[in-house]
């Protein structure tokens, strides 16, 4: 049954614009469109006029289902016979249609993926998609990660990576013993077809199968007599054990599970899926999105639509049943949706959780972790650091980083030549710089920082204070002294208890050092112009 109300409407009306009554309570889709008949939401219910009705009965909408409730002029609805049915024509509607309002598939980044190609010598290779024959192995979030496991596993299988095979004659490759030299007929397909599965099984996780064939086939060739042979697979083992050593996670499953995790912070998803292969983390994929009501129903239900769902699904949230019945239909096998409280999979979402904080709030939690060390008014997210550098009493020069929201503001980094003092006077140089910079700010009625830091001690850091108070710029100050990396504040006659290994104390050795660089990298060039005149 279909229903449409196509009727054009120009401003929100207090009630929805089609009467509730007329909407069964059944399971189905319902698609909500605009005042030009476009669909602008596609969404599934397993009772269509309480979630249809939940829409214009709710004040406190997050922004996007505000926007796309403001935007409704009509809308349609499809009964199903189960909701099972509801997720699987969701998902073909929205394929169809693409509407403004449903989640954006699209990964957060361009992933890259290893590839063993489909020819009768397969080659082994860096891929920008999984759209091609062979198989493909990631994504790979971090391309170093990915470089690394593909350097080592195509020497170490010996697989050749040449586009185009040279016929009778073998590259350098294998005349270095990098390649067992297909284009030379030095190897069997059958040979090479047995490496390329080792390959295969090492990209999936699969490492503790591999272990034991090479090990077996290591004793065979050691009893007769074939030592060059046992050596390399003594030395395949080695890299497998140093590759299993990198993607391990401290548990052991007879199955591959999907741990999925999100955070949501104004307004926006940010989501990865990480895919455990029998213990063994071997990859993930992130998304950005607008948060939306149900995104994260919509999000797992349409993500594996387009992707093969494992044994297992761990998340952090409660999901319909009917969603893991529809996706074990998908997939051809049962599928579990678990909400662990506790133990290794509970330690699994927490470590996907701390991925996102990591990789998206990273800057974000040691600027605030600053700020609380330091017990400041509000969060420093505009810090300026200042070092001298010199040879020897000449050439004295400094320089001035600047870090905004966590991260180098290099545009704006500024170099000094110290004009005023003779000689050796730290002290004297960094009140001659902070003077300049801050005179010129606030004459030119420009923002001044939210926190100076000084790389020294106590005298650098009183200095600094006093041309501050002549100024009257009233703006937080601390030094960093290197020696025992301690904190000081003016005024304060101790250092700060500074946790060496906190994100803030971090965050000021970062600034410090890039500091210390800039003044550094500046009176070698100096020191360079001088002795060439």
């Amino acid at each position: 049954m279909i229903k449409d109300t196509s009727t054009p409407y120009i401003n929100l009306p207090k009630m929805p614009p089609f009467d509730l009554a007329d909407i069964p309570h059944s399971p189905g889709c319902y698609l909500y469109k605009d005042g030009e008949g476009t669909i602008i939401y596609v969404g599934k219910a397993k009772d269509l006029r309480k979630r249809v009705s939940s829409y214009f009965q709710k004040k406190d909408h997050d922004a996007k289902t505000a926007k796309l409730v403001a935007a409704i002029r009509s809308f349609e609805y499809i009964i199903t016979a189960t909701e099972e049915e509801a997720y699987l024509l969701e998902n073909t509607l929205i394929k169809h249609h693409q509407p403004k309002y449903n989640i954006d598939l699209k990964d957060a980044k361009s992933y890259a993926y290893i590839e063993l190609t489909k020819e009768p010598f397969p080659r082994i290779t860096i891929a920008r998609n999984t759209r091609g024959n062979g198989q493909h192995f990631g994504p790979f979030v971090s391309g170093k990660e990915r470089d690394y496991v593909l350097s080592v596993v195509k020497k170490t299988f010996r697989l050749r990576s040449c586009k185009n095979m040279p016929k009778n004659r073998p590259c350098l490759r294998y005349h270095i013993g990098n390649c067992t030299g297909p284009c030379g007929g030095h190897v069997s397909a059958e040979e090479y077809a047995k490496q390329c599965s080792y390959a295969a099984d090492v990209l999936k996780g699969s490492t503790k199968e591999i272990k034991t064939k090479l090990e077996d086939e290591m004793a065979e060739y050691s009893k007769d007599m074939e030592f060059e042979a046992a050596l390399l697979c003594r030395d395949m083992i080695t890299a497998v054990e140093n590759l299993s050593s990198r993607q391990y996670v401290a548990r052991k499953t007879d199955h591959d599970e999907d741990v999925i995790a999100y955070r949501a912070a104004d307004g926006t998803v940010y989501l990865m899926v990480f895919h455990v292969y029998k213990g063994t983390l071997g990859g993930r994929d992130e998304f950005i999105f607008e948060a939306s009501e149900g995104f994260f129903e919509e999000f797992v239900s349409r993500y594996y639509s387009e992707n093969p769902a494992p044994k297992e699904i761990i998340v952090e949230e409660e999901l319909e049943e009917s969603l893991a019945a529809y996706l074990g239909n998908l997939a051809g096998h049962m599928v579990k949706i678990t909400v662990p409280k506790q133990g290794a999979k509970k330690k699994l979402l927490e470590l996907a959780g701390k991925n996102i904080e990591t990789v998206h709030f990273g800057d974000e939690l040691k600027v605030m972790e600053l700020q609380a060390a330091l017990h400041l008014k509000k969060p420093p997210a505009v810090i300026e650091c200042f070092d001298i550098s010199h040879l020897s009493g000449t050439d004295t020069v400094a320089s001035m980083v600047r870090f905004v929201s966590g991260k180098p503001d290099k545009k704006n980094y500024r170099r000094f030549k110290i004009k005023t003092v003779e000689g050796i006077d730290d002290f004297a140089s960094m009140a001659e710089v902070v003077r300049r910079r801050y005179s010129r700010l606030i004459e030119e009625e420009k923002p001044l920082p939210d926190l100076i830091v000084i790389d020294g001690g106590k005298g650098q850091l009183s200095s600094a204070k006093r041309i501050l108070d002549e100024l009257d710029a009233n703006i937080p100050l601390i030094s960093l002294a290197k020696a025992e990396e301690e904190v000081f504040v003016s005024g304060v006659p101790f250092p700060l208890p500074f946790g060496k290994k906190t994100k803030a104390n971090m965050y000021l050795q970062e600034i410090r050092d890039e500091a210390h660089r800039f003044a550094v990298t500046y009176n070698r060039l100096l020191r360079k112009k001088r002795l060439v005149k």
